[in-house]
């Protein structure tokens, strides 16, 4: 990895199933960089973010994020990759019966941590930076759809990752609270955790204006123009 290049693809052919979705893909993101990921539905988004968290592999090219090599990933390096990766997806994928706190400490435990202190420390931290600490005991369906998807921006920030791939987060959203977690997504940025969303909202590419990569006939485009 060079620098501060958390992210980086180079002449990467990524399949599904055997159908090639995208070809000779180079990209790089860098710490601390907002990216939004654009292109139409089927276009691959989906499958570059897959590729990045190690659910496909890498068959050509070099693929590296988070400091590991995906060309060389086995199975057990999965579960630490994903811990330099924070993952939030649109619907949310919460644990409708367990509260807030139980929603974190689940992932918590599953990912290797065990001293309940620190756990307890961590929770009320990244509660905190997304503002609902106030509601740490409260149930999924207690929660609007704004504040359950700062819980999963929550979940994602647990293990301190170097970038969150956040695929499609206000999708189910309204404009104002979208606006409200694409601000909390910019901070996250500022604060040196980079950002890359996919999205189709170009009401919210036009209102926060930050690099643009997109998926387009088969290939990747870096550093789109949005006219």
């Amino acid at each position: 990895m060079i620098g501060n290049t958390i992210i980086r693809l180079h002449n990467v052919d990524i399949y599904q199933q055997n159908h090639l979705v995208l070809s000779d893909v180079n990209l790089h993101i860098d710490k601390g960089e907002f990216v939004f990921l654009i292109g139409q539905t089927g276009s691959g988004k989906s499958s570059l973010m897959k590729v990045i968290y190690g659910e496909i592999g890498v068959g050509s090219g070099e693929g590296h994020a988070g400091g590991f090599d995906l060309k060389k990933l086995s199975e057990k390096d999965i579960p630490y990759l994903r811990r330099k990766l924070g993952i939030v997806f649109q619907d949310f994928q919460l644990l409708t019966d367990r509260t807030v706190e139980d929603n974190l400490q689940f992932v918590m435990k599953a990912t290797g941590w065990k001293d309940n202190k620190l756990i307890n420390e961590r929770i009320r931290d990244v509660l905190e930076k997304v503002g609902l600490r106030s509601k740490v005991k409260k149930m999924p369906h207690e929660l609007s759809g704004g504040e359950q998807q700062r819980v999963v921006v929550a979940r994602a920030l647990l293990n301190d990752p170097e970038i969150i791939l956040a695929d499609e987060p206000t999708g189910h959203l309204d404009p104002e609270t979208s606006e409200e977690v694409m601000l909390l997504l910019k901070e996250i940025s500022r604060s040196g955790t980079a950002v890359l969303m996919a999205t189709h909202n170009y009401h919210l590419i036009r209102t926060f204006p930050s690099r643009i990569i997109k998926c387009e006939n088969g290939r990747v485009i870096e550093d789109v123009t949005m006219v």
